[in-house]
């Protein structure tokens, strides 16, 4: 998923129904109280720049592989920067005053870089994707409703599958591994109950140091994690009742949008508007 999640259907206008996704259920997992921000609320947040990077870098990327491969040089990539810039400034204007006059250059320069050493990763134009920003959706047997958008999938001459994610950070300590995985087990369980097969291997691409982080999925890990997204939901479905999401308070704490109106810090949460089913 891109890293401004306004593709989320969790997140979205209007009070559909909730479900599952990776980035919701990291919410919870972190601070209950800003997953009910986020997902029930809603409250709008102002990206960071380096977020709005990553959305451009991963629109560049889903627009590379929509050419014929001989097409996806390392050239052309980088000459989609500032169009794929232009359209997402003309669709949100809010972005060019985040981005000011002054520090464009540097801003469009540091996606480029981005886009350049996805190139020494691998080459774009000796494959093809089976699918690129593709929305899963699947319902796991006790009913918990999982959502996701996975970046790309690969399926090999000899079926092997590969789920791809793009990340416009650098590749974390091993300590935090773990974590960086939860994303990709979540996608690899998604496929598994839609497809009914394992993808061979899950990669997170780090494109500002050109590094990946695999892992090849089992699958009683797989239903492990779904036993863990299972009780991650009924947990919230438990808070939805009541609107009793609690605080966590932490040292991310400092880079919250919703500081200002957590209780942990003197603030006064919204009424909560009710679970939107």
């Amino acid at each position: 998923m891109s890293p401004i999640d306004s593709s989320d259907p969790t997140i979205a206008r209007g009070r559909r129904s909730l479900a599952l996704s990776p980035s919701r259920a990291s919410d919870f997992r972190q601070c209950p109280l800003l997953y009910r921000f986020r997902a029930v609320d809603r409250i709008p947040e102002t990206p960071s720049v380096a977020q709005v990077r990553g959305t451009l870098v991963h629109s560049v990327l889903e627009e590379l592989y929509g050419l014929d491969a001989p097409e996806r040089e390392r050239a052309r990539a980088e000459a989609m920067v500032g169009p794929a810039w232009a359209a997402m400034a003309a669709a949100d204007p809010t972005l060019d005053a985040l981005v000011g006059d002054g520090e464009r250059a540097g801003f469009l320069s540091d996606a480029m870089a981005l886009v350049a050493n996805y190139y020494t990763m691998e080459d774009p134009t000796r494959f093809e994707p089976e699918s690129c920003e593709l929305r899963v959706e699947a319902v796991l047997p006790d009913g918990t409703k999982l959502r996701g958008f996975v970046d790309r999938i690969d399926i090999a001459p000899t079926g092997q599958m590969r789920v791809v994610d793009y990340k416009t950070g650098k590749s974390p300590h091993e300590r935090y591994q773990a974590q960086a995985l939860f994303q990709m087990k979540f996608y690899a369980l998604l496929i598994f109950r839609t497809r009914g097969v394992i993808p061979d291997q899950l990669k997170l691409m780090y494109l500002a140091d050109a590094q990946n982080l695999t892992l090849a999925p089992q699958e009683e890990e797989l239903l492990s994690f779904e036993r863990t997204l299972s009780a991650i939901w009924q947990t919230i479905l438990a808070a939805g009742v009541t609107g009793d999401f609690q605080p966590t308070p932490s040292k991310l704490c400092d880079w919250c949008d919703h500081k200002q109106r957590c209780p942990s810090f003197g603030g006064t949460p919204p009424p909560y508007p009710g679970w939107p089913e």
